[in-house]
Formats: structure tokens, sequence, C-alpha cells
């Protein structure tokens, strides 16, 4: 049956049992409930007659079984108490609204607690949502005194079902009820309990429950700057911190951590970039900005944030292109080689006897790097070209950049032979790329010589850029100026041995090991000399001589010239710093074979160090017209390659046997 209105599972305790285990009658009931409703005109109970039906709720509630009556229980008079506030473990996850709601629902109860429209309520009482699921009560009626009492028993479940009443909840406690009332319980709770709220449809679904808004993506973000020390110690109090290892760049520590169980919130109130301060804004001097200074563009801060380990990857390759028309097809194996598996930071390509449509040439070439890099600066000197390509998250940090040309012919309108190179600082580290077409020829070492130091004289760089270390620079040597110095391009420097011994040699099958190759090599015998590349190193070397080829095919010279093979094609480096450049691999592309040259290509990890703020920055330049270009048409590519296979797919071809 049902109990009456007003009375939830909770106003119902379990009774003492008497000495001889019997359950009272229903005339003890009666008799309990005439004390009751003399006792009516007392303010904290509810009556009796406001409840007619509770005669007959008492009689089929009392009615228990002899075998779960405890005997010698004695009865207790107990002095009624309050109910006390629910203690509720995790308030911030309750939907606000709902949360208000039932703090109101809970202060008009304490209020009127004889009122029973305060405490019937079947969706949103504090009776229902307050006591906890701990060990159930068995209400036992004193037929001598007429009072009500608590025994703590949880070992048999509820007579009653579920219904909109709430007697559902067989496992709630009720505590100390009035002598001859019947009110709202204490609640409490036993070792191990956790109290329960009803569920509560939110109006919409709740954003997953996570204390951290830090994320192992967010490699650069979600930081605080040291200098905003107010802020630190005002994050430091507020929010918790978690542990340690949420971000693999090392800047964990001074991560962002809010309690907020709603990463929307947080958003709306923080930005995941650093912040700035209004003040600071006001009188910082970014242009004279200090190299360890907190908040600097190129400060060690910003270069920790995006290189932890103060290491980027530089591709550098050189190509004779032989003046053709025709491009490769596929780039791909070219600018991304097999290993390592990542792509790198930036691609320096230099081009000699370049193909006429040098346009054409740098499109196919941010067509194949995609929408991740964009073409910091090209420049050219006739047919030498030189491209530079950056991700694009790095353009901020790099400075104007500066190119300047040298000739070496004779007749300087005629420009087929020379040096390009082009300078900028990146962070606080110089970088300069020359690509060289030195004098042809197998036996004019002299004249390559030559070309070399007219180079490295007549090369005017930098220009408005300052030198990072101006004590160590030489107006006699370009190469001294600059921290990082790569030079490629065809530098024609051949082998020392006639062509059918270099043929036995490479017939030797010898994989990787050069060696007998290169002890004829002239560049290797001028570099050890120190006649040329002053300062300069090149990585082993393990590939055949990248010149000269058939067209087309992956044999030597079979006409009547007979060429001999040579490692023409060259990248070599040098830094101001010991070490400061690691080569990570060195080879050439032999799946390009529209020239007489193979493409040869260095991978290298290059230290870079902070900088100051002093330098004339690029602002984020690119070219925009040559992204839009390139990405539109590696989309084109890519629909025209899909429709192909799906024309394949349903064509359908007959023979006749």
């Amino acid at each position: 049956m049902n109990p009456p209105n007003g009375f939830s599972p909770h106003a119902v305790a379990c009774i003492t049992s008497s000495t001889e285990g019997r359950v009272l009658q229903d005339q003890q009931v009666k008799k309990a409930g005439g004390a009751m409703r003399k006792e009516a005109g007392d303010s904290r109970v509810l009556a009796l007659e406001d409840h007619p039906d509770i005669e007959s709720f008492l009689n089929d509630t009392l009615r228990l079984p002899p075998d779960e009556i405890k005997p010698n229980m004695k009865i207790k008079s107990v002095t009624p108490k309050p109910p006390r506030k629910p203690r509720l473990a995790r308030a911030s996850s309750l939907d606000e609204k709902s949360w208000r709601r039932r703090r109101r629902v809970f202060r008009t109860s304490q209020e009127n607690l004889i009122d029973p429209s305060e405490t019937s309520s079947s969706n949103g009482s504090l009776q229902e949502s307050s006591l906890s699921p701990l060990t159930k009560s068995r209400v036992v009626l004193n037929g001598d005194q007429g009072s009500l009492h608590n025994l703590q028993d949880a070992s048999e479940p509820s007579p009653y079902g579920k219904n909109k009443s709430s007697i559902s909840d067989s496992k709630k406690q009720v505590s100390e009820v009035p002598g001859v009332s019947v009110g709202l319980m204490q609640r409490k709770e036993s070792l191990g309990s956790k109290p329960r709220l009803c569920k509560i449809t939110p109006p919409r679904p709740l954003p997953p429950l996570e204390l951290s808004v830090a994320s192992h993506v967010l490699r650069t973000a979600n930081r605080i700057d040291s200098d905003y020390m107010d802020y630190q110690h005002y994050s430091q109090s507020r929010f918790e911190r978690l542990s340690s290892s949420l971000s693999d760049t090392g800047l964990h520590n001074s991560g962002m951590v809010c309690d907020s169980c709603s990463t929307d919130s947080m958003k709306s109130t923080f930005s995941l970039l650093t912040p700035l301060r209004a003040k600071d804004v006001r009188n910082r001097s970014y242009l004279e900005g200090s190299l360890l200074a907190s908040g600097a563009l190129l400060g060690a801060e910003e270069l920790s944030r995006y290189f932890p380990d103060r290491n980027i990857g530089i591709f550098v390759a050189t190509w004779n292109m032989q003046g053709r028309k025709e491009l490769p097809e596929n780039l791909d194996d070219f600018l991304f080689p097999s290993d390592p598996d990542y792509a790198q930071d930036m691609y320096v390509i230099g081009i000699q006897e370049g193909c006429p449509d040098r346009r054409e040439w740098e499109i196919r070439l941010q067509e194949t790097l995609g929408p991740h890099y964009v073409m910091l600066y090209s420049a050219a000197h006739g047919v030498l070209y030189m491209s530079v390509f950056i991700r694009r998250d790095l353009i901020w940090f790099c400075s104007e950049v500066e190119y300047a040309t040298v000739t070496t012919r004779i007749v300087s309108q005629i420009k087929t032979k020379g040096a390009l190179g082009i300078c900028f600082t990146f962070f606080g580290t110089s970088f300069l790329f020359i690509t060289s077409h030195f004098t042809s020829g197998d036996g004019k070492v002299c004249e390559r010589i030559l070309d070399y130091n007219k180079t490295i004289q007549a090369l005017a760089l930098p220009k408005n850029v300052p030198d990072t270390n101006p004590y160590r620079s030489s107006p006699s040597d370009v190469t001294t100026r600059f921290d990082e110095v790569f030079w490629f391009g065809d530098f024609n420097f051949r082998l020392n041995k006639d062509r059918e011994s270099v043929d036995s040699i490479l017939n030797q099958h010898l994989e990787k090991d050069m060696s007998k190759l290169l002890q004829y090599d002239q560049l290797i015998k001028e570099m050890n000399d120190g006649a040329i590349f002053k300062g300069f190193q090149e990585a082993a070397i393990h590939f055949r001589p990248s010149y000269k080829f058939d067209i087309g095919q992956d044999s030597y010279d079979t006409t009547s010239k007979q060429r001999t093979p040579s490692y023409t094609d060259r990248v070599i480096y040098r830094s101001r710093y010991k070490d400061d450049i690691h080569a990570v691999k060195y080879s050439s592309c032999s799946v390009v074979k529209t020239s007489d040259h193979r493409p040869v290509y260095g991978l290298f990890r290059v230290k870079v160090r902070p900088g100051r703020d002093n330098i004339p920055l690029a602002a984020g330049q690119f070219d925009r017209e040559l992204y839009l270009i390139g990405i539109k048409r590696r989309i084109t590519r890519k629909l025209q390659k899909r429709q192909e296979i799906k024309d394949q797919k349903s064509s359908r071809v007959c023979t006749v046997s």
C-alpha cells in the first residue's frame, strides 16, 4: 500500500521489539495514534489530523514477522533535533539553476517542517535528495509512552515498492523521531557511505569533467610567462595544480589548471595564449628587448616554447636542371625522402641552369610541400634560383630577408655562372645560404678556386640586419659574418681518373662505401689543402656520382664524349660555433631523371639561440599568391586522381575469345 500524503520512507523507522518477541497489534497502534492527536498542538511535529490515513499506514507498516523483532530491546525517549544541512560532495558538477532551486527548497523546508506540502514533493524534494542510502531503520511504537524510536538495522529490504511518493528507496535512513510525532528525520551517515543526490536531467549535455585544461596535443600553449608574477601567484592560490607530466615540451611547470568542470567556461575567461598585461604593453620596449627578457618575441622563453631542445630541421638541396622545360611529375621523393619520418622545419632549394618558367617551378614546390609551408623568400640571378620555404607558424620569428649576387663571368651580362646568397636571422641565429655554379671543365681547378674567392669577397651581406657577433666577423669573407652558413650548388669539381677506371670501380657494387672513388675527388683534395672553402665541412658521401647521366636513364654518359662520372653537386656547411650543425642525412635523389644531374640534398639539425628584439622583423610576410595557387592546384590534382580511380573501377572491358 502507499503511505499517506506527506510521508516518504524516510518518515518510517523501525520499532523496538518487545521482550516476548511479538509484533505490536493494531490496538497499540491506535493507542499511539490517540496520544499523537493529543499533542498535535506542538509546532515542531506533524499532527495525525493533518494525515487521516496515518492509522491505516502504520497498521500495515508495523506488521512485522516475529523473527525480525529483536528481543530485550529497551525503549528510549529521544529529544527531537532539527535536521542537519546535507553535505553535497561536488556541487560544482550540478547544473547551476537546479542547484539554486534545491537550495531554496532546503531553506523553505527548514523554516516550515510541519507543512505537508514541503515534504511530499516527489520531483525535487529536499527530503528525497538530502538523505543518503544508509542503514535501514524500523519504527517501533511504544504503547505506554506513545513514541517512535529509531533503531539501526540494515538487513531486511523495505516492504514497499517504487512509486511517485518516494517510498522506493529502501536503504534511506531516518534519524530520531519526536516522542509522539512523525516529522522530517535527521540524516545520519555511517562509515564508508557517501551522500546520494537524486538524478537531475540537465537542459543540455555537460562537457566531460576534467580538472585540467592541459592537453597532450597543446605543445606550446597553456602556459604563463614568469614575469607575470602576480598572475602566477594568483593562479597558484586559486587553481589546483595536477601532475607535472601534462606536456612533452618541458613547459608544464608554468601550466594553468582550473577546478571548473567546464572547459568552455574556462576558454571564455582565459586564453590559451600567453596573457598580456596592459601596463606591460604600454611600457615594454620590444625593439630593445633583452636576450633573456620575459615576453621577448625572440627571447629564450619564446624559443623554448617552439623548440625545447633548441634544434630545428633544415632541408638543403641543389639541382642542375640543365635548362629543361619539363619538370618532374612528382617531387615527393625529392623533398620528402623515406627517412627520417618527419618533415623539416625549413626547406632551401638552390637551382642551377633553371627551367625557363621559374614561377612554375616555385608553384610546383609549394604544391608538393602543402599548406603547412609558405615561401619566405625567393631570388634569382640569371638561371640561378633559390627558394626558402618555412613552416607557416615560424614566419613571425624571422628577420627581413636580404639577398645579393655575384657574377663570376668576365662578361657580367652573362649570368650562367656566379653565386646567389640569401640571409636572415631566425630567433637569435643568423643564416646564410649560398648557391653557386662554378666554372666547368675537368682540369679547371684554379678557375673554380677563383670563383670561390670572388664570391666570399663580393657578396655584400648582411645589409640592414645586424650581425649577431661582429667581433668574429671579417670584412673579406662573407661566411664569417653569420652563425650558420650552407653553401651548395654545382661546384663542377671532378674525379681525377679516366672513364674506364671509374666505371670499373662503380661495377664493383660498392653500395655505400665510396672511398675508392672519393680518393680521386678534386674538391676533397683542395679542402684538405686549405685552398677553398676554409672552415667548411661536408658530410660523408655514400651515394653514387650525381653527374653525368643520360636523360631519363640510370646509365652514365654514353655519347661520344664519354664524360667521367663525378661529384659535381655538393652541399657543405660552416658554423661559427662548434657542433652547431649536425648532418642527419646526405644523399641524392635517383628518381628525378629529367636532367643529366641528379638532385643532391642534405638533412641537418641546427642549434638555434635566443635573440634580442632589435632586428627588423619580416612581420610574417610570405608569398601569399604562390601559396593560394599551390594549394588550389594540390586540391585539383587530388580530385583528378580520385576521379581516375573511380573511372577505372566503373569501367568494363569486353573480350572476345
